[in-house]
C-alpha cells in the first residue's frame, strides 16, 4: 500500500523550522531568563541524583540556560560541558560556576546539531531546555548520538497538564504559535518521549514531580515573567494595550486557581516529568 498522498488545498504547510529557531533564539535572548532560572536550581540537583551521577563522568548539559543542571553536575565532581544557543545565558552560567570555583567548559551549541563526536559523553542532561527545540525528533537523535553505550539521559520537562503546560495554552490563545509546530509540553508525556527516542515505554523511567513557584503575589509573578521570561516577555510585546490586559487577566486567573499559598502569598505547584533513559547495550 502506498503511503504517498497529495496535499489538499487546505493542508497545513510544514513549518519553517529554521525560521522558527531564529525567532526562538531571539525570544530566549530577550528579557533575562537567568532571573527565573536561578529559582529552578533544585530541579537540576534532583535530576543529578535521579541519573545517579558519579564523580569523574563526562556530562553534557543541552540547552543549559544559566546552568542549573551544569552546576549540579559540577558540584558532584563530574567533567561538565554546558551548551546553549544563547551565548548571554552561558555567560550567566559561567559567572555562577566561577563564583563556586567549579571547572566547567561553556560552549555555544544548537541542540539540534551538537558539535561533538558520537558517543562522547557518559551522561546527557537537560532541564526545561531541549523541550523547546523546534525539531523535536532531531534534538532527541542528537542526544542519543553523543551518548556513549551504557550512558544515561536525564530530562526535566514541563507536563501538558501542569501549570506551565496550561500557561502555554493561555499564551497561545492570545499569541498563536506557528502553524504545525508541536507543543514543547509534549516532552512531558511519556508516550511522546518513547516515540521521540525510539524506545519502548519501559525503557524510560519517568517520575512526575512538582516545582513550587514561590512569589509575593500573582501580580509579582506576572511582572517578573513579563520582564524576564522570554516567551512571556515577547507575548506581551506582541499585543496592544487591550490585548496585554486580557493576557494579564487570564494568567492572573490561572495563578489564582492554582495558588496554594493563601491570600497573602503565591505558591503555585508546577508539575514536571523527571525522565531517566538508560540502556545497558547503549543507545544509537
Amino acid at each position: 500500500m502506498s503511503h504517498l498522498s497529495i496535499p489538499s488545498p487546505t493542508s497545513t504547510p510544514a513549518p519553517d523550522l529554521a525560521a522558527i529557531k531564529q525567532r526562538q533564539q531571539a525570544t530566549w535572548a530577550s528579557g533575562d531568563f537567568a532571573v527565573i532560572g536561578t529559582t529552578l536550581q533544585i530541579v537540576g540537583e534532583m535530576l543529578a541524583e535521579a541519573v545517579d551521577l558519579r564523580a569523574g563522568e563526562s556530562v553534557l548539559d543541552v540547552a543549559a540556560g544559566n546552568g542549573n543542571a551544569t552546576l549540579a553536575a559540577a558540584r558532584r565532581f563530574a567533567r561538565v560541558t554546558s551548551t546553549d544557543y544563547v551565548p548571554a545565558l552561558l555567560d550567566k552560567g559561567r559567572e555562577r560556576a566561577r563564583a563556586e570555583a567549579l571547572p566547567v567548559v561553556f560552549q555555544p551549541a544548537d541542540a539540534e546539531a551538537l558539535p561533538f563526536p558520537d558517543h562522547g559523553f557518559d551522561v546527557v542532561l537537560s532541564t526545561f531546555g531541549v523541550m523547546f527545540a523546534p525539531d523535536q525528533a532531531r534534538a532527541a537523535r542528537e542526544m542519543l548520538r553523543v551518548l556513549r553505550p551504557g550512558g544515561r539521559i536525564g530530562l526535566a520537562n514541563w507536563t501538558p497538564e501542569g501549570f506551565i503546560g496550561r500557561l502555554f495554552k493561555v499564551i497561545g490563545k492570545h499569541v498563536p504559535p506557528p502553524a504545525g509546530l508541536k507543543s514543547p509540553a509534549l516532552w512531558g508525556a511519556e508516550p511522546h518521549l518513547a516515540e521521540l527516542f525510539g524506545l519502548p515505554p519501559g525503557a524510560l523511567r519517568c517520575t512526575r514531580r512538582l516545582f513550587n513557584f514561590r512569589y509575593r503575589s500573582a501580580a509579582h509573578w506576572v511582572q517578573v515573567f513579563r520582564d524576564f521570561y522570554g516567551p512571556t516577555h515577547k507575548a506581551f510585546a506582541a499585543l496592544d494595550p487591550s490585548g496585554q490586559q486580557a493576557l494579564e487577566e487570564d494568567i492572573t486567573r490561572l495563578l489564582g486557581e492554582l495558588n496554594v499559598g493563601g491570600p497573602h502569598s503565591l505558591v503555585v505547584p508546577a508539575e514536571y516529568l523527571e525522565v531517566v533513559i538508560t540502556s545497558p547495550t547503549g543507545l544509537r
